[in-house]
């Protein structure tokens, strides 16, 4: 099978003209990080960690930001933070709708779930709607198997997860949305 390259080295960084890695998150980096370290490359998951919650995502401008300021190179910084999945490396939704694949939640028919999100949203695992409401995913674990299939939405945890339960969920939401809410994602 041949090597299929992409053209990283050409690629294109949009720009903003308003820095990601801010003055403020350059201080606390250098006052509460660095020091707790031996190298720089060491504080790299926490600035990465510390984009990403103030951003919601870590976009490349922000890499090419961090390795600067972390005095590493830009390569780095992408090969790691495109290695660990908790790194979002484009924009996510505004809900996240996060399905549980575990074994447990695959024996309880998780797959039903999953499939009733990806009909209703008209998207598949790992994209975001058109309107930036809602993006997908399945992972590992979220530690609920005894009451599985498990999915969060936000932060609100699904027990014994339905696909009509999910969707119904999904609608809410759309409705809070529509009505101009947003005070998040209800709890069930």
């Amino acid at each position: 099978m041949a090597w299929i390259v992409k053209p990283s080295g050409t690629m294109g960084i949009e720009r903003r003209d308003e820095p990601y890695l801010t003055q403020s998150m350059r201080d606390r980096l250098t006052r509460e990080v660095l020091p707790r370290y031996e190298t720089t490359h060491a504080a790299l998951l926490p600035a990465l960690h510390m984009i990403q919650h103030e951003h919601g995502w870590v976009p490349a401008q922000a890499m090419l930001e961090v390795a600067s300021f972390l005095k590493l190179e830009p390569a780095e910084v992408y090969d790691t933070a495109s290695f660990y999945e908790e790194y979002w490396l484009k924009p996510r939704g505004k809900y996240l709708v996060s399905i549980c694949r575990s074994i447990a939640c695959e024996f309880a028919g998780h797959e039903r779930v999953t499939q009733a999100v990806k009909d209703r949203l008209g998207i598949d695992v790992g994209e975001t709607t058109d309107d930036g409401l809602f993006t997908l995913i399945e992972l590992e674990c979220l530690g609920s198997c005894g009451t599985a299939p498990a999915a969060l939405v936000n932060e609100s945890l699904h027990e014994n997860a339905t696909p009509e339960g999910l969707v119904r969920t999904i609608d809410e939401i759309c409705r809070a949305e529509a009505a101009g809410s947003s005070a998040g994602a209800p709890h069930h």
